[in-house]
């Protein structure tokens, strides 16, 4: 039944959003005559690399400069670019990739292998999954760039503030794994587009529901400013 509503949905959505895709496709090359996609390296499931298609956002070889991490005022991301990250539609062409099976509607979002590769070994299980268009860490993390804007070092930031809560949501996601949940959050994840706080209200709602602790309750609140923690599994050092 997953396979089906993916299939199902990515088509739907695809279809539908052709006219302002082409219309995007054509403003990106018309900027640089260069494609107006980017096929990003990612790690799937089991940790296999697949190629997630956006939208290009940014200027051609931004993915040389060694940051992976990407804040709003990033000044590799163009101008059509900054239209594009704020509307979400680099996230459409993602739905591609569900349609051809290499990503699922819902799962943990896919990774670069840089980041991958410092998973700890609870985190690991976020590979036993399809990674996906949504889930709760991207409702919650909606605002990931204004998070690292103006930071000095958004890799080393987005490991300390970000990664660990968007893995644990992850992981509690994988643990209550259901058909039922996939459609609650496909529906939170359009709430959001226009109503970011009913969304929000929506996960903690969801996240009591199934007994998940308070302290990630809270973080899903999105209403204190995110402290440094450590990811799932990892050991504190150094007395820190």
């Amino acid at each position: 039944m997953k396979r089906l509503m993916d299939v199902v949905i990515s088509s739907v959505i695809l279809l539908a959003c052709c006219p302002v895709l082409l219309v995007f496709m054509l403003l990106i090359w018309l900027r640089d005559f260069k494609s107006p996609f980017y096929t990003a390296p990612r790690a799937g499931k089991h940790a296999k690399e697949f190629r997630m298609v956006k939208l290009r956002s940014m200027t051609v070889g931004a993915d040389r400069t060694g940051v992976n991490s990407t804040s709003a005022n990033d000044a590799r991301i163009t101008p059509i670019g900054a239209v594009i990250r704020r509307c979400k539609l680099d996230e459409i062409t993602q739905f591609w990739n569900v349609l051809t099976g290499s990503m699922s509607l819902v799962g943990p979002r896919p990774q670069v292998a840089w980041g991958v590769e410092r998973y700890t070994p609870e985190e690991r299980r976020l590979l036993t999954v399809k990674p996906g268009i949504t889930d709760m860490a991207s409702i919650v993390f909606s605002d990931e760039g204004d998070i690292l804007k103006d930071s000095d070092d958004p890799d080393m930031d987005y490991n300390r503030l970000i990664r660990p809560w968007k893995s644990r949501l992850g992981l509690f996601c994988i643990d209550h794994s259901s058909l039922a949940l996939d459609l609650k959050l496909v529906m939170l994840t359009a709430v959001a587009i226009f109503n970011r706080e009913k969304a929000l209200r929506g996960i903690q709602r969801l996240l009591r529901e199934m007994g998940a602790d308070d302290e990630l309750i809270s973080v899903a609140s999105r209403t204190k400013p995110l402290v440094p923690a450590l990811p799932p599994g990892a050991v504190a050092q150094g007395g820190v």
